[in-house]
């Protein structure tokens, strides 16, 4: 796909939320965590890479002690739909015993965000908390995990990039959160 390709696509987008729409949102889920774990002494896990941009906006806004450290693992790996989880990266600091906030771009189906919970608690997590930028409105969710712990926001069944996810692994530096039209 050349360049121009990926231009177009942000240029035939729609955008769903805007940067001030999603801002306002992260600001409500920083308070609604705040009053859930601030005596907990969470880790928070950025999932990688979609992660990074909520994870990177909602950190500032969490007025309590807290460590930070990621996990990678994709069922997309630049495609627009998912496969098996693939692991890339494990974190680093030990789950024993700590509560664990797991931050994610989106809920789509779920099995990613589902596959990492279950395995901070195969490491002795005391506790697993999932928070998700974007919730897909849709019946084709897992039973592991049918909703997250906190969501920011909800979106319909459609292709959503920006503020972290991807198309294509382009243009996660949207500035708002946008959805593919449909074609045909």
């Amino acid at each position: 796909m050349t360049c121009e390709a990926h231009d177009e696509m942000l240029a035939q987008a729609e955008c769903l939320y805007s940067r001030a729409e999603v801002e306002s949102a992260i600001d409500r889920l920083a308070e609604a965590l705040t009053e859930d774990l601030a005596g907990d002494n969470p880790l928070l896990l950025c999932v990688m890479n979609g992660g990074i941009v909520f994870s990177g906006a909602l950190l500032t806004r969490l007025p309590f002690r807290l460590q930070l450290d990621y996990v990678h693992a994709s069922r997309y790996r630049g495609a627009l739909s998912g496969a098996d989880l693939h692991w890339i990266h494990r974190p680093g600091t030990p789950l024993e015993g700590r509560c664990v906030l797991v931050l994610d771009d989106i809920l789509d189906e779920g099995d990613t965000l589902a596959g990492i919970r279950d395995w901070c608690l195969e490491q002795g997590a005391a506790r697993v908390v999932t928070a998700v930028l974007v919730d897909k409105q849709h019946d084709r969710r897992c039973t592991a995990l049918p909703e997250a712990d906190h969501t920011a926001l909800y979106a319909e069944d459609r292709y959503l990039f920006g503020y972290g996810m991807d198309c294509r692994e382009y243009w996660r530096n949207a500035p708002g959160i946008f959805a593919l039209r449909a074609t045909g």
